[in-house]
Formats: structure tokens, C-alpha cells, sequence
């Protein structure tokens, strides 16, 4: 095997006898194979889609199949045989779409070759060994480390854009223009002696479509439960039976509240569930108690001491200790072997394990924290933080976050947010906010100086209020007192630093440490046109943007 996507790959370089992030070498071969047959698919939907003709079923099952090579996604050989099968009639459907498409058209249907021609083998093995024939460092003796790592690039992003796609579509939200987007660059993907300007332009268009697929997540969030408010969240337990629910899906999320209503159980967040609490269609069940815990990767100490049944939606599982196997069910694309999934939101078998779990023996003392900084709560405050700026009391903005993980170097974000000067205001997202977010930061007159904009699902809103207050003071985003500091482990930060790209943004800072898959020539191509850089110090950075 051999996988980088990942912040924590092995010695920095890649994994290549066994995950770090707990992937076999079954499964492994199992998601490049995966993704190879997603590339097939497209290059009968991309033809199809520029003659005029798409089909929702293909579209979704290749968005569907990029989501679930994400990082902590599935990690099961038999559901992902179960997807790869699938994908050979999907292939067939996408196959004959397109034939029909050209013959309306009055044009001979291309013979198509590569991804495009292949056939599952006959068992498991076979399948296992087709993957171990596309691995992506492949091309490497051939086409070299750089270009291979610029395609892996656009490969990262598709996969973290298509999260944020399956999100939107979940609530009824997707556009064909974004579908047909995934397959002309899977499509691109397949050509031969593809160069760095033709791989660094289809980076970017993915960062500009990813702006896209953002903005119809966050109608599909604010359209379905309303804008988020600030809330505080109680972070300490309450007594009685107790569901914790991690991962990123909310209405996997409001489906449990739903049929939780009544029973005595107490709804917990984890991880990235924790900016729901924002949400008015989801803090209107009573029973919605609180968050449990940090970030993802403490979830076995954590979940090994939580009283009750767990529900992991998306991505960010880990292998579940013997202690709580029993109690963790998956639904969506998530999956573990023996771990129990829902596959149809009838949540049953998660209620009836935590009544019969212990629960939390009594309440303990109340602590809560603050969410709910959207971009309507940022934006509704806008002239007040516009006066604070012109009046010299708000100095600077630092957005601090992205995805935690649990490699050396991350106590860099906590450094950096505690040493950051009183006049100075810092916005956060995703599950790095962990970092720091229990910590005590004040206010600047009543404006919080420490605003969790969201989940890394909500960078929609943190891109909208750059953009608001660069138009207020009359200028870019490069020009704003505004820092970007970005921690990044898997694909979804990937796609997002493209959005980011595509839109000019200079001088972000990326840690703790470079993508493996962009090598030291690319990161300074990026360097050099948007000073893109490294993290150092916390105090070597902050000297650096404050002077």
C-alpha cells in the first residue's frame, strides 16, 4: 500500500505497510480501486454531460464513492467490495448514457480505455489486487514526485468538495453543474503527460467550484434549521441515560433527537457535532444537552469512559476499543468490521443500547462555552466591529483553525491563540478549535474575542465574512487586518486551502507540518505566487504578521 492524503502519514512521506490512521492493506488497495472505478464511471458522465445528458445516479454514487476514501471514513473490506460492485453497473448505466447522448447528437461514440474498461474481478481478492495496480504513487517512476503530487492534489480536494457535495445533497441540495464538475476532472485526471500549469489551473478550478459546493451546504444547513445564533453549550454531563453523537451530519443528527423525544435520554455532541447547538431547528429539543469530549482523535479514551451508546456519522471514526465496540454504531458511509451499522436513520438499536447503559450518575457542576458566531451573528455585528477597528481597539483578526489530529506540533495553535494580544480578535472553525476553546478570552466591549464560526463544513461563512468586511473597509481580503492560520489533516482542509487560493488569499500559514503529497518544488511554486508558508513559532509568527 501506499496513501499520504492524510497530515499524519508515516515519517512524514506516506504509509506504506499500514495506515497510521488505522487502514490495512486490503482496504487500502480496496479505496484506490475505488477511486480508480469513480474515474471510470466519469469518463463516460463527462462525455455524457457535454452532450447534454446526466443522470442523478451516477452523479451521486461518484460523489458518494469519493466521500468514502476520505481519511476515517470506511474501513471495512465488505461494504467497500459491496460499493465497488455497485460501481461496475454504474459504469454501465453511465456507459450507456453516454452512447445514447452521442447518437442523438449524430456522433460515433468514442471506445473507451483505462479506468473506463475495467471489469470487477470475480472475488474479493481479485478486487484487492486490481487496487494493488493503481496505486497512487503509480505514475511516480514515470512522471516524477511533483506532477504526481499536483495530481494527488486535485484527487485530495475532489474527495473533500465531495463530503461537502453529500452533505448538501442529503438535504436536497446539489447542482448539475457541480456534478458534472466532479466528472471532467476525474476525466482530466486520466490524461496522459498532464503539466503543472494544466495540473495547478484544474487545483484551482476545484477551489472555485469548492466555493460553490460551500455555498449550497450552507443553504442547505440555514434553509433546513436557520442561521446558527450564539448559544452556550453545556460542556459538563447531566444525570440520566446519555447518546453521544459524533461526526458531522446533521440530520442524521435531528432524526436522533427526533426519536429520543420522550425516551429520557440525554443527546451529547463530540467533535464536530459541537456547533449544532447553534442551530434554532436543532436547540429546540430539550433533551439536546451538551457536548462530550474534544476533538476526533481522543475518541477512545473518551468514548471508553462515556456511559452510554455512541453514533458516528461521516468521517472521523478511529477503531473502536473492545470496551465500547458493542455500544458504537455507524450509519451513513461510515463503517468499521463488527461494528453495528444503520443504514435506513431507524436509530432503534442506539436508543435501546443506551437505556441499557449506566447514563451519567448525576449532573455535574454546570460549565458551558460559546457557539454560534455564523455568518449572520458575525455580519449582525458588523458596525459594531467596523467602530472597534476604526477606533484602534480591535487591531488584528487571526482565523485559527481547521482539523486537529494528534501528531506533535499541534500545541502550536494553542500557543498561538493565548499569546494573541488583547486588542486582537480570533476566529475559529472546525475541530482545531479544541485547541483552545475552553479557554477564557474575554470580550472586547461585548464583542467575544474568541468567535467559533463552525464546523469545517461552515468555511462558507468564515470565506463570506472576509469578503463583507474587505467590501465595508473598502478593499481585498489581503488587505484586511485579517491572518489565516491553518492546521490541516485530511481532504476536506485540502479543498479548502484551494478555495482559498483561488481566491487570492496571501500569506496563509498551514501546519504543523506540509502536505507530504506537495513536494518541496510545488510548495515553493505556491509559495512564491501566494507566500503560502509553513508554521514556525507562536511566537515567531505572531512577531511576524503584528510586527
Amino acid at each position: 500500500m501506499f496513501c499520504y492524503q492524510c497530515e499524519q502519514t508515516a515519517k512524514g512521506t506516506g504509509c506504506d505497510a499500514f495506515g497510521v490512521c488505522g487502514k490495512d492493506p486490503k482496504t487500502a488497495a480496496l479505496q484506490d480501486l475505488l477511486l480508480d472505478v469513480a474515474k471510470g464511471i466519469s469518463m463516460y458522465a463527462h462525455r455524457a454531460a457535454v452532450l447534454g445528458a446526466q443522470d442523478p445516479v451516477v452523479d451521486k454514487y461518484v460523489i458518494e464513492a469519493l466521500f468514502t476514501t476520505i481519511t476515517n471514513v470506511n474501513f471495512d473490506p465488505l461494504r467497500l467490495e459491496e460499493i465497488i460492485r455497485q460501481g461496475a453497473v454504474v459504469k454501465a448505466k453511465a456507459k450507456v448514457l453516454y452512447e445514447a447522448a452521442a447518437l442523438k447528437a449524430n456522433k460515433v461514440p468514442e471506445t473507451l480505455n483505462g479506468p473506463a474498461a475495467w471489469t470487477p474481478a470475480a472475488d474479493l481478492g481479485g478486487l484487492v489486487a486490481q487496487g494493488e495496480a493503481v496505486p497512487v504513487n503509480k505514475a511516480v517512476p514515470t512522471r516524477g514526485a511533483d506532477l504526481v503530487g499536483l495530481e494527488n492534489l486535485i484527487v485530495y480536494g475532489l474527495k473533500g468538495m465531495a463530503a461537502y457535495a453529500d452533505h448538501a445533497w442529503i438535504l436536497d441540495k446539489q447542482d448539475s453543474k457541480v456534478n458534472a464538475f466532479f466528472h471532467e476532472a476525474l476525466d482530466f485526471l486520466t490524461q496522459p503527460d498532464l503539466g503543472v500549469d494544466a495540473l495547478l489551473g484544474m487545483a484551482l478550478r476545484c477551489g472555485e467550484v469548492n466555493i460553490r459546493i460551500m455555498e449550497l451546504l450552507d443553504e442547505a444547513n440555514t434553509e433546513t434549521y436557520g442561521h446558527p445564533v450564539p448559544t452556550p453549550v453545556r460542556i459538563t454531563a447531566l444525570k440520566g441515560k446519555a447518546i453521544l453523537v459524533s461526526g458531522h451530519d446533521l440530520k442524521d443528527l435531528e432524526e436522533l433527537l427526533k426519536q429520543t423525544e420522550g425516551t429520557g435520554i440525554n443527546i451529547y455532541t463530540h467533535g464536530e457535532m459541537l456547533p449544532t447547538h447553534g442551530y434554532p431547528g436543532l436547540k429546540k429539543y430539550s433533551h439536546f444537552a451538551g457536548n462530550y469530549g474534544g476533538a476526533w482523535q481522543d475518541q477512545q479514551k473518551e468514548f471508553a469512559a462515556f456511559p452510554g451508546s455512541i453514533l458516528m456519522t461521516t468521517n472521523c471514526i478511529q477503531k473502536p476499543a473492545e470496551s465500547y465496540k458493542s455500544r458504537i454504531f455507524t450509519c451513513g458511509l461510515v463503517a468499521w468490521p463488527g461494528v453495528a451499522h444503520i443504514s435506513d436513520r431507524n436509530f432503534k438499536p442506539v436508543i435501546d443500547a443506551a437505556l441499557a447503559a449506566p447514563g451519567f450518575p448525576e449532573d455535574e457542576p454546570e460549565k458551558t462555552i460559546l457557539v454560534g458566531f455564523g455568518r449572520n451573528a458575525v455580519l449582525g455585528a458588523a458596525p459594531k466591529v467596523i467602530e472597534l477597528v476604526q477606533a484602534g481597539k480591535i487591531r488584528h483578526f487571526f482565523l485559527i483553525g481547521g482539523c486537529d489530529g494528534a501528531k506533535s506540533g499541534r500545541n502550536y495553535y494553542t500557543d498561538l491563540a493565548t499569546q494573541v494580544p488583547k486588542d486582537c480578535v480570533i476566529l475559529t472553525l472546525a475541530c482545531g478549535k479544541y485547541r483552545f476553546n475552553k479557554l477564557e478570552f474575554g470580550d472586547i466591549e461585548g464583542i467575544p474575542r474568541l468567535l467559533d464560526i463552525g464546523q469545517c463544513n461552515d468555511a462558507y461563512s468564515a470565506v463570506r465574512i472576509a469578503l463583507a468586511l474587505a467590501d465595508a473597509f473598502k478593499t481585498d481580503v489581503n488587505g484586511l487586518p485579517l491572518s489565516l492560520v491553518l492546521s490541516w489533516y485530511e481532504q476536506k482542509a485540502v479543498c479548502i486551502l484551494l478555495s482559498l487560493l483561488f481566491l487570492g488569499v496571501r500569506n496563509i500559514r498551514i501546519g504543523p507540518s506540509a502536505p507530504a503529497f506537495l513536494t518541496p518544488a510545488v510548495f515553493q511554486v505556491l509559495h512564491d505566487k501566494l507566500n503560502l508558508m509553513p508554521i514556525t513559532t507562536a511566537e515567531e509568527d505572531l512577531k511576524a504578521i503584528l510586527g
